[in-house]
């Protein structure tokens, strides 16, 4: 499967909405000219994605919707649109690992019941394995109730349905693309879904129902019906609509197709981590507890703060954060322009303050590499590659997380980690004091929304994905991508490739290609092998990450080191004594 070339920085798309706010101003730093974007219609993006291939698969084999000839008929409008291509069948003999490496998303368009044999249920599966995307639409939760990856894989499915009726959909989530084009909540007509299970703990819920606005809901209140998440190596997004034939001429539901595609494809990113437990600061209606020091402003619009004028800094006055604690927040800039976050400062009606006193993370991905998006301002640079490949361009949305752990502070932009940095100043702190954002100046305009905090720490309970970094900058790799029980796991240049994701689901393992991470025959020697082995649950699998940067297999007492001193491609990973020099430190996703 191709790996597609993430959107260059520059490039504007038609995810540019209704625009708002202002703010504060901070410290002097070059103003950069914002440059217009195109006009677009709703279904179309001002710069074209890479090329690329879909399939779209609608079997049935229980109830067949009379809706899938048009949900094929709009899909293939999109990819006309949008640079995608799109191959529709309802012959399972697709299902060949030959095949799949064609595309980088597949399609489950209404289909039901068992419409894969095993073989094609294994090709399948090493295709999301091996980094492929999957999109569920409606009765793709009424397929496969025998096959665990897929219920995995789908994270939910069918139960039941009332009569096709209207709803009031909640947005949970305004910054993925399958959403960022929808107010607060959406009206529409459609058969709304009730599930087996509720996905909210595996998945990030982007869109759910309020059962008090039709009949026949059961999911007692909490009613998930959009839904994206990261699985075994792969990406996975569902929508419940498209029951009807109506669904696929309405402009919003193409588009939150749309955007469901381009993330599974990998043409735009999201933070799709499970979130529960945040508290909203600001959740797009009220700007109470806030305060603006400085000039200039943010103005308040379709939910949004933008910043004008400065400099500035919009504050939140109402709450002195202390000890460990998470700050999300979603962002997006207008064009190339300038904007902050701000941690660990005392209260003051002075922007400066904020400067002198707290920490800085930067947005602005133009600039220098201590002052770059991702960058503790003045500080630390982020790692500009992880940030490369995460960062949404301008007029696309982006969602950093700023955990705060003792005077640590590790940033997450779209879900990956992209900066490490502990504070060493003891005139500053980090787990002491205000959050704010940064009006940077005229002319620069970054919008915010839905910033909510998380006290205790922001550890989500879902699995994180991506490189896993060590000596020289090299990444943890997979030699060849093969899955054989036994394949020698090794250091290499970083490439983005399937050989090279990692996931921590949260059981002590580290899992890439849907194997684990395993000491060979659970030895606890000087030398003693790492590899990739069929996951299995012993010792010889558990790994825990340690303050100093090692990781550790608890079983053996013994560090996950990278052989010899010269660390060259192909070095291989084995097990030793714990001793955090270069070679033992790495930083997992």
């Amino acid at each position: 499967m191709r790996t597609i070339p993430r959107t260059a920085l520059g490039l504007f798309t038609a995810a540019v909405l209704c625009l708002a706010p202002q703010a504060t101003a901070l410290p002097a730093e070059a103003d950069h000219p914002v440059a217009a974007p195109r006009s677009v219609t709703a279904d179309t993006r001002t710069a074209a994605d890479p090329a690329y291939e879909i399939l779209v698969f609608s079997r049935t084999a229980g109830f067949r919707h009379s809706s899938i000839d048009d949900g094929i008929s709009a899909l293939r409008a999109l990819g006309a649109a949008n640079n995608f291509t799109v191959d529709a069948t309802e012959d399972a003999q697709a299902f060949t690992g030959g095949n799949l490496a064609r595309y980088e998303a597949v399609v489950f368009l209404s289909t039901t019941g068992d419409v894969l044999n095993a073989a094609q249920q294994t090709a399948f599966e090493q295709y999301i394995q091996g980094g492929g995307g999957y999109v569920g639409i409606h009765a793709a939760a009424d397929t496969e109730y025998d096959w665990p990856f897929y219920e995995g894989l789908a994270g939910a499915l069918f139960r039941s349905h009332p009569a096709v009726q209207s709803a009031t959909v909640e947005v949970e989530d305004r910054a993925h693309a399958a959403t960022a084009h929808l107010g607060s909540t959406w009206q529409r007509t459609d058969e709304w879904y009730d599930y087996r299970t509720n996905p909210r703990t595996t998945a990030r819920v982007l869109a759910s129902l309020d059962e008090s606005s039709y009949s026949g809901g059961t999911m007692s209140g909490d009613h998930p019906i959009a839904w994206c998440k990261e699985y075994q190596g792969g990406r996975a997004f569902y929508t419940g609509g498209g029951h009807t034939d109506e669904s696929y001429s309405e402009t919003a539901f193409r588009r939150h197709i749309l955007g469901g595609i381009r993330w599974a494809a990998g043409t735009t990113d999201a933070d799709c981590r499970p979130e529960t437990g945040y508290t909203s600061l600001f959740d797009g209606s009220s700007t109470a507890g806030w305060s603006q020091a400085g000039p200039g402003a943010f103005t308040l619009a379709d939910g949004t703060l933008t910043s004008t004028g400065g400099m500035g800094l919009y504050w939140y006055s109402a709450e002195e954060f202390t000890g460990d604690y998470s700050l999300k927040l979603d962002w997006r800039m207008a064009g190339d322009d300038n904007s902050g976050v701000f941690l660990g400062f005392p209260a003051s009606g002075d922007p400066w303050t904020a400067v002198d006193n707290g920490y800085e993370i930067q947005i602005d991905a133009t600039d220098a590499a201590d002052r770059t998006t991702g960058a503790v301002y003045g500080f630390r640079s982020a790692d500009v590659a992880a940030r490369d490949a995460a960062l949404n361009p301008p007029g696309e949305w982006n969602t950093y997380e700023l955990r705060v752990t003792g005077e640590r502070l590790e940033i997450f932009l779209n879900g990956r980690k992209i900066n490490d940095f502990t504070n060493t100043d003891p005139a500053r702190s980090l787990r002491q004091g205000h959050i704010g954002i940064q009006n940077h100046g005229e002319g620069d305009e970054v919008s915010f929304r839905n910033i909510r905090v998380k006290h205790g720490g922001g550890q989500e309970p879902g699995p994180r994905s991506g490189e896993v970094k060590g000596v020289n900058g090299k990444c943890l790799d997979v030699d060849g991508a093969r899955t054989a029980d036994g394949t020698k796991v090794q250091i290499w240049t970083c490439n983005g490739t399937a050989a090279q994701r990692w996931t921590v689901p949260g059981d002590g393992t580290v899992r890439a290609l849907g194997k684990c991470l395993d000491v060979s025959g659970g030895g606890s020697a000087d030398g003693t092998r790492v590899q990739l082995w069929t996951c299995n649950g012993t010792g010889a699998q558990a790994w825990s990450a340690q303050a100093d940067g090692t990781v550790r297999n608890p079983a053996s007492g013994k560090c996950l080191d990278a052989s010899g001193s010269t660390w060259n491609d192909g070095t291989a990973v084995h097990l030793w004594t714990c001793h955090a020099n270069a070679n033992q430190k790495w930083t997992l996703p």
